[in-house]
């Protein structure tokens, strides 16, 4: 029996004869249950390829196909690696009768339960040989024919059911949509799908995640679209303002920008030259249908716009509520702040003590601080004290029947496993939170999702964009207090929006916003380069080895070479796979993130005699992996940033459903994966820094060079310092992290910060804030941050390219009882 392996189907060349084949199906090998992909076999009657026998194998994307039934199948004759030639279906169509007598026959088949044959000639006497198409077109049709109601239903079911939904996939197939998508399509708007393609092509781009505005515009193109037709210009003109929002992280644009981006779009898409007065009027138009909203300069996807208003009105409901406070709070403070000091094993400091007070009496709280100002360390006496305060049970297990009073959340599944380690309470995703899964349902059903519970706390915050936010908060009930942490100074969100500044910014909420480092000095000199970098500086010894960093210069043709041997040296010092993460803020070049995770996997999982491996693109995947989660998929309790390992390959011949498939282990977590879903894998010896966001690593190495100098910023190098827990290794060329620092991120522009302040009736909130303009004197310029002088540093070895691959010197210099004296 030939075996079915689920495949994104091929186009046939153009310029091709197109090959075929006709015949009776005579059995269903394989069929997917989750797409339309099937193999079956053929007993020919008619082809035009070179074929002796009287039956072949095909495969392809179809819906229901009924056996003994005759086909037409279009396509092209393949050579299959393990099971032969084989006929590759690109569409097909049921080969109804085409006589008066044949199309009786059929309608009094088994398949028409009730309809005999004189029904079934009285029906084709009246209808004629189109029959069929007439009824499905409208059922009217059959009334005045002596058929009982029963009789036109079933006869009109069974023709949706044989012809309606496989009208459907051959029209998906003739657009090029594999079965994956073609199956993604047709979930979504079911036995409407034909209808609304024809009548608006470019909803697949809003609506079906994997299709570009190019894809949709050729659909468009074979419909009979013309290129200046106003649906067109209206969709590109859709599509301009999603892309520059996402490009940029801002939540609206100008018409200058818009029109220049659309026109591009529009013209590279058909290569047809547009008058930008078609644009401008279009424009006005979708104004008009509320697609879109202009408010002075700025124009906003409406989407943005709402939420900005709805996250500040949120807020000022939130904050109008009153905490309940004992009336003896004052009184029982310090003995409070003892107790949970007793429990934790630790002395606040002042500012922690006045963070702590604060978040406890205030409905809405912000918290932020660079690494070491204790805000770990804050949310576990924020729950300390607040569940002594309202006599709760900190036992998860005490509430089986009930919700746990506390909720912790964050936007990654890493940063929420982070929270549940250092409470020890159970800590989720905001998607998981809202029961949110990444489709185009999500805000409908995050409407219908209320939080239960009694405090809120929130990490990572500067991750969370402002779709989130707006949902998030619509989700909090009356009475809930809302705790929100985060790092400010890090990377934004990927999506638009930099809700937690502007948040801050407002000064409408109670805040406090941390500054005294706890854990510095020789035993975390991470921690002070990381606060040096924010503040627009590079230390006189970067170049210098300590005890947890160190530095080697190369250049960006030496980076795999030398990310090999310090990860080649750390396992041999004890370090584990998951301890070490090379981080790069671009996945292309010689030091890009795909070319290092390539070498690493060959030096760190190379693959043995027998040993399984799948390919997938231009990855290969064998047990015991690295990988990164790409997508949320809380059906899986598996998120966007979850790192995992391969743990199992399972063979098509091996599986009972006769497809591959890979298991990774989540943190304990197992979650299958078909070949349709390894998309939502990726190779992660090597991530980007967005990536990695909150998440801590044992082991860093930073690979900075001039060829990623377009990404280079404060925000990145910071974000990617504050990665590493323990150890930190920066490799690369001086120049590009000088740059780095140099280079202050270009600020997103929003409107949330003065929609918080007019919704809070603060003053002089009119206009949105401009760029962030950095006073001359406070400009960090390149000669300010130069190491100084060798005569003037310590007469440290430094680490470079040549002692190491000499075998000179250790590049884990200063971890594990390696001083730099020992090389003296």
């Amino acid at each position: 029996m030939i075996k079915g392996e689920q495949q994104e189907l091929f186009q046939p060349d153009a310029n091709q004869t197109e090959s075929y084949i006709s015949g009776k199906v005579d059995a269903v090998f394989f069929e997917s249950p989750e797409t339309f992909y099937k193999v079956i076999q053929v007993k020919l009657n008619a082809q035009n390829i070179s074929w002796t026998d009287n039956e072949i194998v095909v495969t392809g994307n179809f819906a229901e196909l009924n056996e003994n039934e005759n086909y037409r199948f279009s396509g092209k004759l393949v050579e299959h690696p393990k099971y032969g030639k084989q006929f590759q279906a690109f569409n097909y169509q049921s080969e109804t009768p085409t006589s008066k007598e044949g199309l009786i026959t059929y309608l009094s088949g088994k398949s028409f339960s009730g309809i005999g044959q004189k029904t079934a000639a009285k029906i084709v006497n009246h209808l004629g040989i189109n029959a069929i198409p007439q009824i499905l077109k409208d059922a009217g049709c059959l009334r005045g024919l002596g058929l009982s109601q029963k009789q036109q239903q079933m006869l009109l079911e069974t023709l949706q059911a044989n012809n309606g939904t496989q009208q459907i996939i051959v029209e998906l197939n003739s657009f090029g949509f594999g079965s994956q998508l073609a199956t993604t399509i047709f979930n979504k708007y079911h036995e409407k799908t034909l209808a609304v393609i024809h009548e608006d092509p470019y909803r697949l781009v809003r609506e079906i995640p994997g299709i570009g505005f190019k894809r949709a515009d050729q659909i468009a193109e074979k419909l009979g679209f013309a290129a200046d037709s106003p649906l067109r210009i209206k969709a590109g003109l859709f599509q301009g303002i999603f892309d520059i929002c996402h490009e940029q992280g801002n939540t609206f644009t100008n018409t200058k920008q818009l029109l220049q981006q659309t026109l591009f779009l529009l013209t590279d898409s058909r290569r047809v030259q547009l008058e930008p007065q078609l644009l401008a009027q279009q424009l006005v138009a979708l104004a008009d249908e509320g697609k879109i909203v202009g408010e002075q300069h700025r124009i906003y996807l409406r989407k943005y716009y709402e939420a900005e208003w709805r996250i500040a009105q949120s807020l000022k409901n939130l904050q109008a509520e009153s905490v309940e406070l004992p009336a003896d709070f004052e009184s029982q403070w310090p003995v409070l702040l003892k107790a949970a000091e007793t429990q934790l094993g630790i002395n606040y400091g002042q500012d922690q003590i006045a963070a702590i007070k604060g978040a406890i009496a205030a409905p809405v709280y912000l918290l932020t601080g660079g690494p070491g100002t204790g805000k770990t360390t804050i949310i576990n006496g924020i729950v300390a004290i607040y569940a002594a305060l309202h006599e709760l049970s900190l036992d998860p297990n005490t509430y089986r029947d009930e919700t746990f009073p506390i909720i912790l959340a964050a936007p990654t599944g890493r940063a929420a496993k982070k929270m549940n380690e250092t409470t020890g309470l159970p800590a989720g995703t905001i998607h998981r939170l809202l029961g949110l899964n990444g489709n185009n349902d999500d805000e409908e059903r995050a409407e219908q999702r209320q939080l239960e519970g009694k405090l809120l706390i929130v990490d990572e915050m500067s991750m969370v964009d402002t779709e989130l936010l707006d949902l998030l908060l619509a989700a909090i009930p009356h009475k809930m207090q809302v705790i929100l942490v985060g790092d400010k100074d890090q990377l934004p969100s990927v999506g638009p929006g930099r809700t937690f500044a502007d948040l801050l910014e407002s000064k409408c909420l109670a805040q406090s916003q941390l500054q005294t480092i706890y854990r510095q000095g020789d035993e975390s000199t991470i921690i002070t380069l990381a606060h040096a970098v924010k503040n627009g500086q590079l230390p006189a010894d970067l170049q210098l080895n300590r005890s947890d960093r160190s530095f080697i210069a190369c250049k960006a043709s030496q980076i795999e070479e030398v990310v090999k041997q310090v990860v080649l040296k750390a396992h041999a010092r004890g370090f584990k796979t998951k301890d070490i993460q090379i981080l790069a803020p671009m996945y292309r070049g010689v030091a890009g993130i795909d070319k290092l995770n390539v070498m690493l996997q060959n030096i760190l999982n190379p693959l043995k005699p027998e040993q399984k491996q799948l390919e997938f693109g231009k990855q290969v995947f064998r047990i015991g992996d690295k990988v990164l989660h790409l997508v949320n998929s809380p059906e899986d309790n598996v998120f966007n940033g979850d790192l995992g390992q391969v743990v199992g390959i399972t063979t098509a011949k091996e599986n009972k459903d006769h497809q591959e498939s890979l298991t990774v282990d989540f943190d304990n977590n197992e979650v299958e994966f078909k070949r349709k879903d390894w998309y939502k894998l990726k190779l992660a010896y090597c991530m980007s820094i967005h990536k990695a966001q909150g998440s801590e690593f044992k082991l860093v190495i930073l690979p900075l060079v001039h060829q990623y100098m377009r990404m280079l910023n404060r925000n990145l190098l910071y974000t990617a310092i504050t990665r590493a827990k323990d150890f930190l290794i920066l490799l690369g060329e001086l120049p590009a992290y000088q740059a780095s620092v140099a280079q202050i991120a270009v600020d997103r522009e929003t409107t949330l910060l003065a929609r918080i302040r007019e919704v809070f009736d603060q003053a002089g909130v009119s206009e949105p804030p401009h760029h962030q303009t950095v006073p001359e004197d406070k400009q960090v310029k390149l000669a300010t941050i130069k190491a100084q002088p060798a005569e003037k540093q310590e007469q440290q070895p430094r680490l470079t390219l040549e002692l190491i691959t000499t075998g000179q010197i250790d590049p884990l210099i200063g971890m594990g009882n390696i001083r730099p004296a020992d090389f003296m």
